[in-house]
């Protein structure tokens, strides 16, 4: 196969394949129809000789060649997107740009509400995409245009441009009137990280600190139940006399919401700052200095701008 066979559209189409996972929402992304989209991944498969997706469940999987061609693709796409558009002025109020980010659950419960009702208001034509990378896969992602940016604490994600948006610890929430709660408070002063042998926990699975931190304390014989998702905890904690550890900005909003309480053991890894990750290789894109200056002026804290 030569490369004059081959459409730029076709290859837009297959990014956005490989992206979504779903010939139907790439054809959304791309204001296709459903059958242009199929016609155009049936015309792409007879030039590559390859059936590119399979169906699996609900969506489409990559076989092994389209695993290989993504990340080809993906470059070349951000390359050429990052060329056209230096001169390109962007205008939020006429944009139909969608946006991609990376988030945690917890991530999205924090930041996604001021995110979105800023777009509706400067931005009310675009369009966001959330969705939680491993993070061995975030670099990637940044530098291939796949995502726009990550918000997070992601200390392993070292190769990017960032800045710091917040700080936060973390604490250890409990039911309202759990009995280790009124001991943790009689003890005030005496109190002490290995009293929290007294309890079972909680812990998100992909939320590899609060785990190291269990480790820390010798604590990990302790746990109990492991979730995939942060949000499912409070009503857990509420039924029962589990302890999970959490950041402290969330967990003042679950305690606000009745039947919790906070504790504050001095942690290891206690303190963490959530920053906004982004790649160099596109500095020069109008549409995401545009987005990463709004997310940094909504949420960096005052300390961290100066």
């Amino acid at each position: 196969m030569n490369i004059k066979d081959v459409d730029l559209n076709l290859l837009r189409l297959f990014d956005a394949v490989w992206r979504t996972r779903s010939v139907s929402r790439a054809a959304q992304q791309l204001e296709l129809s459903q059958p242009a989209a199929s016609q155009g991944l049936g015309r792409l498969r007879r030039l590559l000789g390859d059936a590119l997706f399979v169906r699996s469940g609900s969506g489409v999987q990559p076989t092994p060649r389209a695993e290989r061609l993504a990340v080809a693709v993906q470059t070349a796409l951000a390359t050429l997107e990052e060329a056209l558009s230096e001169t390109e002025v962007f205008d939020p109020l006429l944009s139909r740009k969608t946006f991609r980010l990376h988030l945690s659950d917890i991530g999205e419960a924090r930041f996604l509400p001021e995110l979105m009702a800023l777009l509706r208001r400067q931005a009310p034509g675009t369009r966001l995409e959330s969705a939680p990378l491993p993070h061995g896969d975030i670099m990637s992602a940044l530098d291939s245009g796949q995502i726009d940016a990550a918000i997070g604490f992601l200390p392993t994600v070292t190769e990017t441009r960032r800045v710091p948006l917040l700080s936060d610890r973390y604490i250890v929430l409990l039911r309202q009137g759990h009995p280790f709660a009124e001991r943790w408070r009689r003890s005030g002063a005496g109190a002490r990280p290995e009293d929290l042998a007294l309890l079972d926990f909680a812990a998100v699975r992909t939320h590899s600190d609060t785990l190291r931190i269990l480790q820390m304390l010798q604590l990990d014989g302790r746990l109990r139940l492991t979730v995939a998702h942060f949000l499912s905890l409070p009503a857990i904690v509420r039924a029962s006399d589990l302890g999970v550890l959490m950041p402290r900005s969330f967990a003042q909003g679950f305690a606000a919401q009745g039947g919790l309480e906070i504790i504050e053991p001095d942690l290891p890894l206690r303190e963490f700052t959530v920053s906004l990750h982004w790649s160099g290789r596109f500095e020069n894109d109008p549409a995401q200095r545009w987005l990463l200056t709004q997310v940094a002026a909504l949420f960096q804290s005052p300390s961290d701008r100066a």
